[in-house]
């Protein structure tokens, strides 16, 4: 007698996880967050996996759940990338009318904005809401909690800074692209290494900011690096995605217990 395994079987085993991005959102009493995950290649429910979130910018801002994947997402859905760091990858995406920070834009005579970041960081309902949807993640996968990650550009290059700060003890590593926050952050930022990337002359988010926060960050951990690409406005992503270290440095770091 043969046996027929049916079609449907190789269809859940082989080609069910890891496809793309799934379109999924966190649901509290009286709010949602929209987001997307891609799950590694041959995903393994009882693995433990890294855990990488990507804030987005700005402009991706809504409740449509596709925005966010604009910038990066290809990348980490590249078979390169995957074969090399299969991790678990998020992109939340940040309401319409809210902030991937605690920071208020500053009216000015230059020609570069100007922002006030918060030394004590006050409540941000949006910000509580990203906390507790990592650690709803937690229940729903299985997440290495030595192997966590974040990255994020423009507004969510300050969504980094700030979300480290609100959570010292939860990251692995971090990176920022073209953010900011406020300097005095830098303790209670120093047991994430950080690499921080900006571009010259970058007149939406100055890299200035950057430029101030590695400073400040590098007196408590001398692993914290900045990367200023010359003449480069700000889309400094699309330079940082290409660069060939950065994520084989990302991943190298675990969280102490």
């Amino acid at each position: 007698m043969k046996f027929c395994v049916p079609f449907f079987v190789f269809l859940f085993f082989g080609f069910s996880y890891g496809q793309d991005y799934d379109k999924k959102t966190y649901i509290t009493k009286t709010d949602t967050l929209p987001y997307r995950i891609l799950l590694p290649e041959n995903f393994h429910p009882q693995k433990a996996y890294p855990l990488l979130v990507f804030l987005h910018g700005v402009g991706e801002r809504g409740k449509d759940n596709q925005k966010q994947l604009i910038h990066g997402s290809s990348l980490f859905k590249s078979k390169e990338f995957r074969a090399k760091h299969p991790a678990i990858i998020v992109f939340p995406q940040c309401p319409e009318n809210s902030y991937w920070a605690s920071v208020k834009k500053i009216k000015a005579r230059k020609k570069e904005n100007q922002f006030k970041f918060y030394k004590d960081l006050p409540k941000h309902h949006t910000m509580e809401i990203l906390q507790d949807f990592l650690y709803d993640i937690e229940k729903t996968y299985n997440i290495d909690p030595l192997r966590r990650y974040i990255g994020g550009l423009s507004m969510g290059g300050m969504g980094t800074f700030e979300l480290v700060t609100r959570m010292p003890n939860y990251f692995a590593s971090a990176f920022s692209i073209c953010g900011g926050g406020h300097s005095q952050w830098a303790e209670d930022l120093s047991t994430t290494p950080f690499w921080v990337f900006h571009g010259s002359n970058d007149q939406t988010i100055s890299y200035r900011y950057s430029k101030k926060m590695f400073k400040s960050m590098k007196r408590y951990n001398n692993q914290t690096k900045l990367t200023i690409y010359e003449g480069v406005a700000h889309n400094s992503w699309d330079l940082t995605f290409k660069e060939p270290e950065l994520f084989d440095w990302v991943f190298s770091f675990t969280k102490n217990k």
